[in-house]
């Protein structure tokens, strides 16, 4: 095993939260950063495979909290990586008459307390929907990213700032040292490795628990789903448009700028299967789940059901499917919040868990660390 290289901080996971706090701490705090990441690139998994939605705060009409966050971090977040912003479609949330968790006024009135822009759709839009179904429909501000545009951002900017970025290695473990510093055993390619630093950030997402079980700490309670998103080519009539159908069991599509489509998220079938991280049980590698389940796809029960809402869904054509794991806190599920999990470990102070819910909260992160590394 060689020698010891020493960072000031080693970051694990490559995903856009572990890479935006890499870029944070080089350029606010000057230190020594390491990112490791055990794909053959960034940005591969669940920041790749999801709705690639720019929150504007409508998403969450039962969660303030996470909606006010959204809102204040969307104009910075599309500022900061225009050239990776898809803002050629317009945006609409429509309110479902029955089984929705709020009605169109409430909906109103969550808006302007969080000050999101808000306004009636347009009678050639509200005809696209089944009136007897739908209670109303708003053309909102929201837009998507482009994961690929994004990739290429954000390494362009990791070289640019002299960032060490690792590929193909996986962090095993972590100890503490005698003199304070933390000792990081890795694998790859090239056999293991021992790596030394002041400070370890675990962003690995779904595999969270996997670094913390193997180095004898205690678990965090994390809920892991394994989803399908599927691709579609739509009918003229949805082309330049996305849509909402809330709150409750519905759905959503919009595009997905890397490919050219649309994604469609339903709350009821895009979840195909659930499992937990408990502390009394062994932990499951979320790539058991992901790699062994069979893939049927959900898809006809998708277009069905939205189809009820949106007729033209009948006429989407399915291209694919991106599969991926989806974690989240299980506290979330009550109110549909989405935190972001900030977690010093309480036997190792300086190894902090990170796991974000949405790409464009990731500033949140940095009121959290402000206090943490004062």
């Amino acid at each position: 095993m060689s020698r010891a290289a020493e960072y000031d901080a080693v970051i694990v996971g490559g995903g856009f939260y572990g890479s935006h706090l890499a870029l944070d701490l080089r350029t606010r705090r000057h230190w020594r950063v390491l990112l490791l990441e055990r794909e053959h690139s960034i940005f591969q998994r669940a920041s790749y495979a999801n709705q690639a939605r720019v929150h504007n705060g409508y998403h969450y009409p039962r969660s303030l909290v996470t909606g006010l966050r959204s809102r204040i971090n969307f104009p910075r977040f599309v500022e900061e990586f225009s050239d990776c912003i898809d803002r050629s479609f317009d945006k609409y949330y429509a309110i479902a008459r029955l089984s929705s968790n709020v009605t169109a006024a409430q909906f109103r009135r969550f808006c302007e307390r969080i000050e999101a822009p808000l306004e009636p759709a347009p009678p050639a839009v509200v005809a696209l929907f089944d009136r007897d179904r739908i209670e109303a429909v708003f053309r909102v501000r929201e837009h998507a990213f482009d994961s690929v545009a994004l990739n290429r951002a954000m390494l362009a900017r990791l070289h640019d700032h002299a960032i060490e970025v690792r590929l193909g290695v996986e962090a095993d473990s972590v100890r503490a040292l005698d003199d304070g510093r933390l000792e990081v055993a890795c694998s790859g390619a090239e056999g293991p490795e021992t790596l030394s630093a002041t400070w370890v950030f675990n962003c690995t997402y779904s595999r969270l628990n996997r670094l913390l079980t193997r180095s004898g700490l205690a678990s965090i309670p994390l809920k892991h789903e394994l989803v399908e998103v599927p691709l579609l080519d739509v009918p003229e009539t949805l082309h330049g448009l996305g849509i909402t159908v809330m709150c409750g069991p519905f759905f959503s599509v919009m595009p997905f700028p890397p490919r050219g489509l649309h994604s469609l998220h339903h709350v009821r079938y895009t979840v195909h299967y659930s499992w937990q991280d408990r502390s009394d049980a062994a932990w499951i590698d979320p790539g058991r789940p992901f790699n062994g389940l069979a893939r049927r796809s959900n898809l006809p029960y998708m277009i069905a059901d939205s189809t009820r809402f949106l007729p033209e869904m009948a006429r989407c054509r399915h291209v694919d499917s991106l599969w991926e794991v989806k974690t989240v806190l299980p506290r979330s599920e009550a109110d549909d919040s989405r935190p972001i999990l900030c977690r010093r470990d309480h036997a190792i102070p300086n190894l902090v868990s990170i796991m974000g819910a949405k790409i464009d909260n990731v500033y949140d992160v940095e009121d959290y660390l402000a206090a943490a590394l004062a």
